[in-house]
C-alpha cells in the first residue's frame, strides 16, 4: 500500500494544546514525540498522553507516529512497551545504529503483545547508522517489519562537525547512502528538518534538493512548513497526465511484452512504465487524503 508521506511533523507528546491541534493540520503525518522534546521530568506525563492520543483514533487518515526514548534510557522500555499496543501506524527508533538495535526493539513488542504487523521507522543519526544502512535495510522485512528510515540530520551534523548550511554539502553522501540502501529494501526514506522557521526560500530549496535526491517526504518542526512540503512532494499535473499517457499506452493489447514503444514522438521503456504507476499512485493516494481531510 502506497501511502504518502511528504510531510511528516514532530509534536512534543507532553503539550496537550499541540496534540490537539494537530487533528486540524494538513501534514500527512504526525510524529508524538516522547524523546528530544520533552523534559525528564514530563517524560511520563507525556507517554500517558501520548498513548491516550494515539488510542483516540482523533486523526483522520494521518499516519501517526509515537518517538520513543531509546532502550538504552531509563523510560525506553516503558514507552516501547506502552506504545506496542497503542494502535500507532508506526514507532519511531531514535539512533538506530545496526540491525541489533531493531532486533532489540522487536524483542520488547513481542513481549508487550504488539501485533506482528506494527511497523518500525527508525531514525538514521549517527555515523554508525548511515555506515550500516545496507545491513540495517537488509533486517527491515518480517514481524515488525522497518517501514521507513528518517533522517535526523541535526544529530548528524552534532556527531560528524558537518554544516547544515551552504546547501548541506556534507550531507549529500550520507542522505545518498541511505536513499539507496532504503530503495534496495522497498523502504521509504524521510528528509530530516530544516530549522529555520520562517525561512521560506530556504526551506523550498532545501525540499527541492531532498526532492531530487529521491526522498519521499520531509520532516518537520512547525506547522506552517506543511504547505510548502506537500506541495513539494506532490507530483505536478503535468507530470501525473503524462505517466497516466504511459501507463494506458503500455496497457494496450499492440504493446504487450514491449520493452520499449513509442509515445507522442518520445521512445518510452518499460522502466518508465513502472515509475509512471507509482506517479500514478501516490497521486490518487494524495487526493483520497485531500478528500477525507
Amino acid at each position: 500500500m502506497i501511502r504518502p508521506r511528504r510531510s511528516v511533523l514532530y509534536m512534543p507528546g507532553s503539550n496537550a494544546r499541540a496534540l490537539e491541534k494537530a487533528k486540524t493540520l494538513a501534514a500527512d503525518a504526525l510524529v508524538f514525540d516522547l524523546e528530544d522534546a520533552v523534559a525528564p521530568d514530563a517524560k511520563e506525563m507525556a507517554r500517558e498522553q501520548v498513548v491516550a492520543a494515539a488510542r483516540s483514533k482523533d486523526y483522520g487518515e494521518r499516519e501517526i507516529l509515537i518517538r520513543v526514548n531509546g532502550l538504552d534510557t531509563s523510560w525506553g522500555q516503558d514507552d516501547l512497551s506502552a506504545a506496542a499496543t497503542a494502535g500507532a501506524n508506526g514507532i519511531l527508533l531514535p539512533k538506530v545504529q545496526a540491525p541489533g538495535d531493531l532486533e532489540a526493539a522487536r524483542t520488547v513488542l513481542r513481549k508487550a503483545g504488539a501485533m506482528p504487523d506494527q511497523a518500525i521507522w527508525a531514525m538514521m543519526e549517527t555515523p554508525f547508522a548511515v555506515l550500516n544502512a545496507a545491513t540495517i535495510a537488509a533486517a527491515g522485512p518480517g514481524e515488525y517489519p522497518l517501514a521507513v528510515m528518517v533522517m535526523g540530520t541535526n544529530d548528524l551534523a552534532k556527531e560528524t562537525r558537518a554544516s547544515l548550511g551552504g546547501g548541506r554539502p556534507g550531507m549529500l553522501a550520507w542522505l545518498s547512502i541511505c536513499v539507496a540502501a532504503a530503495r534496495a529494501y522497498g523502504i521509504d526514506v524521510i528528509d530530516g528538518v530544516f530549522n529555520g522557521i520562517g525561512d521560506e526560500a530556504g526551506l523550498r530549496a532545501e525540499l527541492e534538493q531532498g526532492r531530487l535526491l529521491g526522498m519521499d517526504g520531509k520532516t518537520l518542526i512547525h506547522p506552517s512548513q506543511i504547505e510548502p512540503c506537500n506541495e513539494a512532494f506532490t507530483p505536478p499535473a503535468e507530470e501525473i497526465e503524462w505517466a497516466r499517457k504511459i501507463v494506458s499506452a503500455f496497457a494496450e493489447p499492440e504493446n504487450a511484452g514491449k520493452g520499449v514503444i513509442k509515445l507522442e514522438g518520445k521512445m518510452v521503456e518499460l522502466l518508465h512504465a513502472e515509475v509512471a504507476k507509482r506517479t500514478v499512485a501516490i497521486a490518487e493516494a494524495i487526493a483520497e487524503r485531500e478528500i477525507s481531510a
